[in-house]
């Protein structure tokens, strides 16, 4: 696989573009068990992550992780800024200097983000928040054979399956049992987020 600097700007492109269509559904989850403005957050935060990328050339993909991560840090408010901001502050150190990705790259590269995640965010598997989406992802992405089919497959279970966890962390676990059977606003961000990316290795797979 050959995951380089052209084909981080299409996924972000592509993001963005899901998130600009489903912010009012993120609101709504979020409304439902949160602040209420994880859509307009994401959606502001990654219309600014392109905006600002379109317009540099990058040489490799750390540099443009990082440049992600900072413009997440900078830009987006509420809790996601900081979760996504380090999602990408943290890859960038695994793949610094890295034209192009392999698997295992991409697989290093988000073990670091998810530990990142779960120190800032101070959660776990079953605190329904966006670790129950990245960890068993994460997980598949360091197997030895990564069909991208089954990992979007994968991340969407386990997106669905936050809507019977109560909620451990953030606004949401003042809610206690409430939060049950709402879905993790984070969790269905990180879905996006990973359906996304696997669309494009997929291409570039099969390419």
């Amino acid at each position: 696989m050959n995951f380089g600097v052209e084909q981080t700007k299409k996924w972000m492109q592509e993001l963005n573009q899901r998130l600009q269509l489903q912010k009012a559904y993120l609101t709504e989850l979020d409304q439902a068990i949160g602040d209420g403005d994880h859509g307009l957050n994401m959606a502001r935060g990654f219309q600014e992550v392109v905006y600002k990328i379109s317009i540099i050339d990058y040489k490799d993909v750390g540099s443009l992780f990082k440049d992600i991560g900072m413009v997440l840090l900078s830009k987006v408010g509420g809790a996601s800024g900081p979760l996504y901001g380090t999602v990408f502050l943290k890859a960038a150190n695994e793949v610094k200097g890295k034209e192009s990705l392999e698997t295992k790259d991409l697989a290093a590269a988000f073990t670091a983000s998810l530990e990142g995640v779960k120190m800032r965010g101070k959660a776990n598997l079953g605190d329904k928040t966006m670790v129950d989406v990245w960890e068993p992802v994460v997980a598949y992405l360091q197997g030895d054979q990564v069909d991208w089919d089954t990992f979007i497959s994968l991340a969407k279970t386990n997106m669905e399956n936050t809507e019977q966890l109560e909620a451990k962390k953030g606004r949401a676990a003042y809610l206690g049992k409430r939060s049950i059977g709402h879905l993790d606003p984070g969790a269905v961000s990180s879905f996006y987020f990973f359906a996304e990316l696997a669309k494009v290795c997929k291409e570039v797979s099969q390419a």
